[in-house]
């Protein structure tokens, strides 16, 4: 457990940084627009955005949540994916401390929100980070097999490869299982599949880093537990049949990551068979 308040502030303020830069990509991914080289500016008014208006969190409430310019409203998601991420930092810092597997789990929250962000704003899920994710994952089990609780190169490599078969094959699964019972439903919105393809490479890429048996929890029953709560919600309040999936795969994630052990010794019982 980490206290030292200075430290702990200069990991928030990191994660902010970052959470700045993920509302770049999370805006420019889907219109397939330069996320580096482009300076950031107004999406209404298209006025370059000086540094002074664009301090993570201060410059929204400085503005007062619109454009210096065009006074046109800033979507409140800018300051939400900056808190997100600053917190998400704080949390595995003050879970992991200063080591490997936190900055590995940095990594892997930066990308989940980066997708959840995209995913709620298009309906899609960028390859652009899940297919080098599914790699850099089965990388780092070899190479930090502590990740999968063992202490063998390649012991942690064969469960990173099995991690990624288990999300794909789970998240496959429950697709087919879905098509098959809501094949008219889904016919009547226009849509082929209850579950899409970036929604298996997602968590190709997550069991990859998590392992087999949390992947099985994301997918079995912390995921479908949040987004059929929300679904709900969305079904009653707007008429909403189809939602994305991807930021509930990933806040599964997220909670595996922190007490998915914690999740699975509670859960566990003798029919189940681990």
């Amino acid at each position: 457990m980490n206290t030292s308040p200075l430290v702990g502030s200069a990991v928030f303020l990191f994660g902010l940084i970052m959470g700045s830069f993920l509302n770049v990509c999370i805006w420019r991914l889907p219109e397939e627009e330069e996320v580096i080289k482009e300076r950031s500016h107004c999406r209404s008014c298209q006025h370059v955005i000086a540094w002074y208006d664009n301090i993570p969190l201060l410059s929204f409430v400085w503005l007062k949540g619109r454009c210096r310019f065009c006074r046109s409203k800033i979507s409140w998601t800018y300051p939400l994916v900056e808190l997100m991420t600053g917190l998400l930092f704080l949390g595995v810092w003050f879970r992991f401390g200063t080591t490997a597997m936190a900055a590995i789990y940095g990594v892997l929250g930066t990308s989940l929100i980066l997708i959840s962000g995209v995913d709620a704003r298009s309906m899609w899920i960028p390859d652009q980070v899940t297919l080098p994710g599914l790699q850099l994952g089965v990388i780092l089990s070899f190479f930090f097999p502590v990740l999968h609780g063992t202490s063998s190169r390649w012991g942690g490599l064969w469960q990173g490869v099995l991690g990624a078969l288990a999300g794909t094959g789970v998240i496959f699964g429950m697709g087919a299982l879905g098509k098959l019972l809501f094949r008219r439903k889904l016919k009547a919105i226009g849509e082929e599949e209850a579950v899409g393809g970036g929604d298996l490479k997602l968590m190709a890429m997550v069991g990859s880093f998590i392992g087999w048996a949390k992947v099985l929890l994301v997918c079995l029953l912390l995921a479908p537990l949040l987004g059929s709560m929300v679904g709900l919600v969305a079904k009653y309040r707007d008429g909403r049949d189809l939602i994305p999936y991807g930021p509930f795969l990933a806040l599964g994630t997220i909670l595996a990551i922190f007490w998915g052990n914690q999740m699975i010794q509670w859960y566990r019982v003798p029919f189940m068979g681990f």
